[in-house]
């Protein structure tokens, strides 16, 4: 999945004005324009589209987890310049405060079996003999399920 995807659905999913979304950004003291925001969320074959590149898309979701889960003492987290799936994930978790049966359920709700083995490789350090790639699939059904579950079901 690409970052403007992901972004696009988070959106939805909470239903995020642009003024929560410049506000997001402002927690993880990242100054972004209405613009910005726009063009990000615009579809490929729009002619503004812009893609977020991931240290933006760190950063929104670490205003996401500043948001949920409050400012923790010191510094604040250092954007990831090149972000993946498990990441994405691992901050999706964090800043929606899940444990493993809360995404287990989440999945259930778009028809989607994993263990708690399963999910916990995705967790794991990529440096693990367990590690296991999150597949675009995977966090594409997780999102799904996030918005069953937060704004209700398509139907």
């Amino acid at each position: 999945m690409n970052n403007n995807d992901i972004i696009r659905r988070i959106r939805y999913t909470f239903d995020f004005s642009d003024s929560k979304m410049i506000e997001l950004f402002a927690l993880a003291e990242h100054e972004v324009t209405r613009a910005e925001i726009s063009d990000w969320l615009k579809k490929e074959d729009d002619p503004a589209y812009q893609p977020i590149y991931d240290k933006e898309m760190s950063i929104f979701l670490n205003g996401l987890i500043i948001a949920n889960r409050g400012k923790k003492e010191g510094e604040l987290p250092k954007p990831e310049k090149r972000l993946n799936n498990n990441i994405v994930f691992r901050k999706l978790k964090i800043a929606l405060n899940l444990k493993d049966d809360d995404i287990l359920e989440i999945l259930k709700l778009v028809d989607m079996r994993v263990s708690k083995h399963e999910l916990s490789a995705i967790f794991r350090n990529p440096g693990q003999s367990q590690y296991r790639l999150c597949k675009d699939q995977f966090l594409r059904n997780f999102i799904y399920g996030m918005q069953v579950k937060y704004r209700g079901s398509a139907e």
